[in-house]
């Protein structure tokens, strides 16, 4: 049987904030990792640390100590510099806020990260192309984003975080504005780029519908892991979650 390849390793992060005399720590010790090609779901309450972890794995925030190392690479000792050239490079980026600009069409708002990194216009239009087919939005590339659906809006911002072909892709809540049915759409195209291109995919969610597409579930609460499951041990239903054992229980009582 073939090793899984780790391409994220947190060892022993701990992350500290100072609030005037008060010090507040939001992560306390954690490790994990990470496999290439997984889809993994952070989860956790407001306060929880899970947006504190998630910028760790994505090199948007450093710790306060321990180490994170992400595709060979410890993170944690990189300049700022080197750090900005690293996630430029090997990571991809989806917000719940689309951040498009609103006077440019989707293609050219796809093609711009690529233009100011350098690429010409030519090249970077091409590309956005290509990405912008990958995420069935052919027939939308001259549209305006006021134009385009929410949805259409959230294909739009992941397209524009393929143009690295990143290893690694990081979504923070991008189901957050979207309907039940257009969540769901914008949940198989991650879980595609995971399957079809083998994306290692990360997100930081309060949805429930993402669950059931995750390889692992990463539950963190008062800046630890509490506990990590396979999507297929907890009963994920539309406005509760259970885990399945305990659904079980009650079954059979």
């Amino acid at each position: 049987m073939t090793e899984k390849e780790v391409i994220i390793q947190v060892k022993n992060v701990c992350k500290d904030f100072s609030l005037g005399k008060t010090v507040v720590s939001a992560l306390k010790n954690v490790s994990l990792e990470i496999y290439a090609g997984e889809y993994i779901s952070i989860m956790g309450p407001s306060g929880s640390g899970k947006s504190t972890l998630f910028n760790m794995i994505g090199a948007l925030d450093t710790p306060t100590g321990g180490e994170v190392t992400v595709a060979g690479v410890n993170i944690t000792k990189l300049s700022s510099r080197e750090l900005a050239y690293f996630r430029g490079n090997h990571i991809g980026y989806i917000f719940q806020t689309y951040n498009l600009l609103p006077a440019y069409s989707a293609l050219f708002n796809v093609a711009l990260p690529m233009i100011f990194s350098g690429k010409s216009v030519e090249e970077s239009m091409a590309r956005a192309e290509v990405v912008l087919g990958q995420v069935g939005l052919t027939h939308r590339l001259t549209h305006l984003p006021d134009e385009l659906s929410g949805g259409q809006q959230q294909r739009v911002a992941i397209a524009r975080a393929l143009t690295n072909n990143p290893r690694i892709l990081l979504a923070d809540e991008p189901t957050g504005n979207l309907d039940l049915h257009t969540g769901e759409d914008i949940i198989k195209i991650l879980k595609q780029l995971s399957v079809e291109h083998g994306v290692t995919v990360i997100t930081a969610t309060h949805d429930y519908k993402m669950l059931a597409n995750s390889d692992r579930i990463v539950w963190v609460n008062s800046g630890q892991i509490e506990k990590i499951q396979k999507a297929g041990e907890i009963d994920i239903k539309i406005g509760s979650i259970q885990d399945t054992e305990e659904a079980n229980k009650k079954l059979y009582q």
